[in-house]
């Protein structure tokens, strides 16, 4: 075969099993669509029209260069345009910041049960990765910290604030973690939901470090998952080096038009950001109600403490898929003891809170 021992060797893992697969295997579709930290409230009605224009427009590549769209975020962020990439949303990003920064055998740490899609990256491209395990529930950046000192490794993962658990980390901890990070180290900040966190949460963006890039995304707040776009932010002579791998092809014409007209409706993302607000509060009361204890979460999710051990809050996620609502858990313990459910509309968690009742029932 002609693929390398490297390839040969990797397990045929899937990060995320979706919820089509899912639907599949069990034979049913969903009623509720909660596992996947998606915005069911959508994109702002600007960006449908936009995209609708540059749709008739798809005979033609989108712009290789991404110039508007880099110029509308520079303006957005008080940054200049080349302090900016764009791509196929943060996991396709991820992919080629591991293509760009990994030898087969360099060391990456990051912690044990974070977001899987970074670490299926690191796997691919050679990296060997090391774990720090959470501490009440966070990453624990204190021992993040403490192990890059020790092994320098190539890159440090975090995401603040996180998934799979909602928390986190005020800006002055986010300052005092990139001040720790070994000059030769890359910090690899994951802000999918910086939209959704508090502003005390967020370091201004400037001064930009040279070992520091920050990954953000049009998939949560804006609605905008199934388009695949997001972006990084760094300094230039950082940044630049994506071109020399990304897809220069690859964010289609509406996925640029659609980003753009996302970030000129900032009022739109207010009441979506309100929306989410709303239904996290609602699923907490779910939660509670149900003996349940519901972790605090900046996110458009709310992970679910089920009380017990992994396997338990394995039969409470099985028992709410059969009752045709998805949900997630996460795989690694002891943050397998959780449920993290997606925030919808109001009658989209009615059904998860009998689903939930009935699934607790017979777990």
């Amino acid at each position: 075969m002609p693929f390398t021992s490297r390839t040969q060797a990797l397990p045929a893992t899937v990060p995320f099993v979706g919820p089509e697969a899912l639907e599949r295997r069990l034979g049913f579709r969903f009623r509720a669509r909660l596992g996947a930290n998606e915005s069911v409230f959508g994109p702002s009605p600007r960006v449908l029209e936009a995209m609708a224009s540059a749709a008739r427009e798809s005979w033609a590549y989108g712009d290789p260069e991404h110039h508007d769209l880099k110029a509308a975020l520079a303006r957005h962020h008080g940054l200049e345009p080349d302090c900016f990439v764009a791509g196929e949303g943060i996991d396709g990003l991820f992919g080629l910041l591991a293509q760009l920064t990994l030898d087969p055998g360099d060391t990456v740490v990051t912690s044990l049960g974070a977001y899987p899609t970074f670490n299926y990256h690191v796997t691919g491209h050679g990296g060997v990765l090391d774990f720090t395990p959470y501490r009440d529930d966070r990453e624990d950046w204190d021992a993040l910290a403490e192990r890059a000192a020790r092994l320098r490794p190539k890159l440090v993962y975090v995401a603040n604030p996180d998934n799979p658990t909602g928390s986190w980390h005020e800006a002055a901890a986010v300052e005092r973690l990139m001040d720790a990070i070994p000059e030769e180290t890359l910090l690899v900040l994951d802000e999918a939901y910086s939209d959704l966190a508090p502003a005390s949460a967020l370091p201004p963006l400037q001064p930009l470090r040279h070992n520091v890039l920050r990954f953000r995304t049009f998939s949560k707040a804006y609605g905008m998952a199934g388009v695949r776009v997001a972006y990084a932010i760094g300094a230039p002579d950082v940044v630049r080096q994506f071109d020399k791998v990304r897809n220069h092809f690859g964010l289609s014409r509406m996925a640029q038009a659609g980003a753009i007209a996302a970030l000129s409706d900032q009022a739109y993302l207010r009441e979506t950001v309100a929306r989410i607000e709303h239904a996290r509060t609602r699923l907490a009361e779910i939660a509670t109600g149900a003996g349940l204890r519901p972790l605090p979460s900046a996110t458009n999710f709310v992970a679910i403490d089920c009380g017990r051990d992994g396997a338990f809050a394995r039969r409470v996620l099985e028992g709410v898929l059969n009752e045709r609502v998805f949900i997630r858990m996460p795989g690694v313990a002891p943050l397998d003891r959780l449920i993290r459910v997606t925030v919808g509309p109001d009658e989209d968690l009615d059904l998860f809170a009998a689903a939930l009742e009935t699934a607790l029932a017979k777990a």
